[in-house]
């Protein structure tokens, strides 16, 4: 296990139980959050995006503003939805958010999940071609976004320009170079993990993904990692991938620790479906007391396959509760579970 960041949805519910009320309390909090999960010496800081939903939905300048307020931390998503996004455009947000962390960002992205209205893509004016379903659509939006971020022009200049331009076929602009090779996939199946590392992007793997065998959750996922890198090893790429994996880890460090999370009954995995056709497999969390803690997470064969874990973590807990989840886990479990080694 190379690296540990966390992964926050950005709730917030304008109730009087919640530490985070409002969507100003969720974006300024979650870069709050970044900032100490930084100082803690944690690796990343991702955001969850959901459209039509009081949860984080406009990842861009989130990720600027972390970008501005940190200088080690990677920063990311864990996933923006593809079918809502305009690949251009996206490129364009994606490049300025990068070059003004520095180059720290890790950008995931999927065809996305079950969402809070029907075909919510349809709103924002897209809609599938002749022939495609939603999904199509999603990975065509995909491969232009991976394409535009080659870097090459393919714009016609005007022959008479407001500003002077530079040579040759023009591209969206600002660029960054080496953003193309820091984009992963969210993949739910084992054949859309093996599409992903065909295209050269990295994985990211959740705490669900499609029961495809009926095994326990993290032996699916482990298999589903090492058919992603059997595809990448053939299809011929150069360097190494990354692959992360997400889970609900607390460590029992106090009593308001059992209070939350001592009494769970998410430890063991769960079968449900995400549509009428989808049967889904979702993970179990964790919470126990540190030494207990790592005998549970050491005999999951997901994290032992992947190089980053992604915390998720209960952000409407609030900012210190929340650095406290994140150090726990740093300070009393990570070390056994080789962190950087």
């Amino acid at each position: 296990m190379k690296k540990i960041g966390f992964l926050s949805f950005g709730h917030w519910t304008p109730s009087p139980q919640s530490g985070t009320r409002s969507a100003a309390d969720a974006l300024l909090q979650s870069i709050d959050l970044a900032v100490a999960a930084e100082e803690l010496g944690a690796d990343g800081a991702y955001f969850r995006v959901h459209h039509f939903a009081r949860q984080l939905s406009s990842p861009f300048p989130l990720l600027a503003a972390v970008g501005a307020k940190t200088r080690k931390i990677e920063i990311g998503t864990g996933v923006i939805d593809m079918r809502y996004e305009n690949p251009l455009y996206m490129a364009e947000d994606a490049g300025a958010a990068d070059l003004i962390s520095g180059g720290r960002l890790q950008l995931g992205i999927s065809r996305g999940s079950p969402e809070q209205v029907i075909d919510g893509w349809r709103y924002f004016g897209y809609q599938p071609a002749d022939g495609e379903n939603e999904a199509d659509m999603a990975r065509r939006h995909t491969e232009v976004l991976l394409d535009t971020l080659r870097g090459e022009g393919f714009a016609k200049p005007n022959p008479q320009p407001m500003f002077p331009n530079p040579p040759g076929l023009l591209r969206p602009e600002p660029y960054s170079e080496g953003l193309r090779e820091r984009i992963w996939w969210g993949a739910g199946s084992n054949a859309t993990a093996v599409w992903a590392a065909k295209l050269g992007m990295n994985l990211q793997s959740s705490t669900l993904k499609d029961d495809e065998t009926g095994e326990p959750f993290h032996i699916q996922q482990a298999k589903q990692i090492r058919a992603y890198r059997d595809a990448w090893a053939e299809a011929g790429h150069t360097r190494t991938p990354r692959v992360s994996v997400s889970r609900s880890i607390f460590a029992l460090m106090d009593n308001r620790d059992r209070a939350y999370f001592g009494g769970s009954s998410n430890d063991s995995d769960k079968v449900g479906f995400l549509d009428e056709k989808t049967r889904a497999i979702f993970g179990r969390s964790y919470a126990a007391e540190p030494d207990k803690l790592i005998e549970q997470l050491k005999k999951d064969e997901a994290i032992a396959e992947a190089d980053t874990l992604l915390l998720t973590v209960p952000n409407q807990l609030g900012v210190d509760y929340n650095v406290h989840v994140i150090d726990a886990i740093l300070k009393h479990v990570a070390p056994a579970m080789g962190w950087r080694d």
